[in-house]
């Protein structure tokens, strides 16, 4: 069952439809720049807030006159209800609005629309207009404040006139649309690329969970027939034993004289089940190796005896097709920390491979010599390779001059149950499991192996496993 899949957005929440607000679509810096200029152009204080009354940007210097009203208690007052006044003023229908303060100067609330929608203000003042003078509120504020003083700063407010400053904001106005325009238009296509990404990723991961299923999946099929071919072959390997063994009792006569041609009957049976024999073995080691139950008796190992052994089992084999079976080994070479009979295992294969791809008049060569090999911890070195520890081992080769494999299917012979030429019409017989045997064994002794061409014709496998036990440091 699987999981349901993610609701789309909709459109109103990709374009931010009814949630826009002033930040989304313009940025503070860009704010402050506009407004900034406009006030070293006309000298007109200038703010922005958002809809929700957060200062965005400020181009507005301290002013003297509010300065001294705030030094006393009823000046403080006045100012108070001023600002509480200019904030909680609304535009308008016209989007414009004006307030005269205490001081007689002029604040014009002009809100900031788009798409239809207002969200935010823009707050331009205070000013006085040209040749203004204080009021008489302001002159009889406060006994306190000097009515003088008052006149001498309330000159030095900034002066402008309303078409003036209608300007300004009309300007303004105009500004701000653009650069709302292009705010959205970015924003718009930066959240639909996020939106494809977000689709994208919601895909991909449903196709990895799918993935992960199939794999966990084909792990228990793949679970399931390790187990099915180790029942299997033991259950096979018992009676095909007593076949060998009365074949073997026949042959020698023990139930009494045989013909000839009986004979040859009789050899036949167990010849060919010695072979099934030896395919029971290889589906047990097989399913033993996968299943990590096959254990390895490792000790030091004498490799010039261990090859010289192969060789001389080997040897009537070769005879019986024709081809010249020869050994060279390194002197001087030192014992390897393996598994005496696995490794013989790999080397029979390998060369008994050998001789069963190999033409008559065709040859066989084993040799040993010592070499090095790369710590197996030097994939973690951070590509310091050069400086990685090398450990002393043992490089085992079986060359021949046989018909080869092609380059493209060198890496593929080591899977179980390959094999290069799988027509009915083949040659050579066999299941394909020797070679996976070779690697899984080999891997075992934390050894490698490979496959060279041997031109102009023929292939080299070539085995290498560490001379000393692996350390864990």
């Amino acid at each position: 069952m699987t999981a349901p899949a993610a609701p789309h957005r909709s459109l109103d929440e990709l374009t931010l439809g009814s949630s826009m607000s002033l930040e989304d679509l313009v940025s503070r810096d860009g704010l402050n720049e506009m407004v900034k200029s406009a006030h070293e152009l006309f000298g007109v204080p200038i703010r922005v807030f958002a809809e929700e009354g957060k200062l965005l940007a400020d181009a507005a210097e301290s002013i003297d006159l509010y300065a001294y009203l705030n030094t006393s208690r009823a000046g403080r007052a006045a100012l108070s209800e001023v600002v509480a006044a200019v904030k909680a003023l609304a535009p308008g229908p016209a989007g414009e609005s004006q307030y005269r303060c205490v001081t007689g100067a002029l604040y014009r609330v002009v809100a900031i629309e788009y798409d239809s929608r207002q969200i935010g203000r823009m707050i331009l003042g205070p000013f006085a207009e040209p040749s203004s003078l204080p009021p008489s509120t302001l002159l009889q504020l406060d006994t306190q404040l000097d009515a003088d003083q008052l006149r001498t700063l309330h000159a030095k407010l900034p002066h402008a006139d309303e078409q003036t400053v209608g300007s300004v904001a009309h300007h303004l106005a105009k500004v701000l649309d653009l650069l709302l325009f292009s705010g959205h238009r970015a924003l718009l296509t930066s959240n639909m690329h996020l939106a494809s990404v977000r689709e994208s990723f919601r895909e991909l991961e449903d196709k990895n969970q799918k993935l992960q299923v199939a794999y966990d999946r084909l792990k228990e099929l793949d679970r399931l027939k390790s187990n099915f071919l180790a029942t299997v072959s033991h259950e096979l390997r018992t009676p095909l034993t007593s076949i060998i063994g009365y074949s073997e009792m026949l042959v020698e006569g023990l139930a009494g004289d045989l013909t000839n041609e009986q004979r040859d009957f009789v050899q036949t049976i167990r010849d060919k089940g010695d072979q099934l024999l030896a395919l029971i073995k290889g589906l047990l080691d097989l399913s033993k190796l996968e299943s990590g139950t096959m254990s390895l008796r490792k000790n030091h190992v004498d490799v010039a005896a261990l090859v010289k052994d192969v060789v001389s089992t080997m040897a009537p084999t070769a005879r019986k097709k024709e081809v010249e079976l020869a050994f060279e080994v390194e002197k001087g070479l030192p014992s390897i920390w393996a598994d005496a009979e696995r490794l013989r295992q790999v080397l029979l294969n390998l060369t008994e491979n050998a001789i069963k791809f190999t033409p008559v008049s065709g040859a066989v060569r084993l040799a040993a010599r010592i070499t090095g090999m790369e710590a197996q911890n030097a994939g973690d070195t951070g590509g310091m390779v050069l400086l990685g520890a090398r450990r002393t081992a043992v490089e085992m080769r079986v060359a021949d001059t046989g018909i080869g494999i092609p380059e493209t299917e060198r890496m593929r012979v080591f899977d179980a149950f390959y094999q290069v030429d799988s027509s009915s019409t083949r040659e050579a017989g066999g299941t394909g499991l020797g070679l996976s045997i070779v690697k899984r064994l080999v891997d075992g002794h934390d050894g490698t192996v490979r496959i060279e061409a041997n031109q102009p014709r023929g292939t080299v496998f070539v085995v290498t496993i560490p001379v000393k036990r692996a350390t864990i440091g």
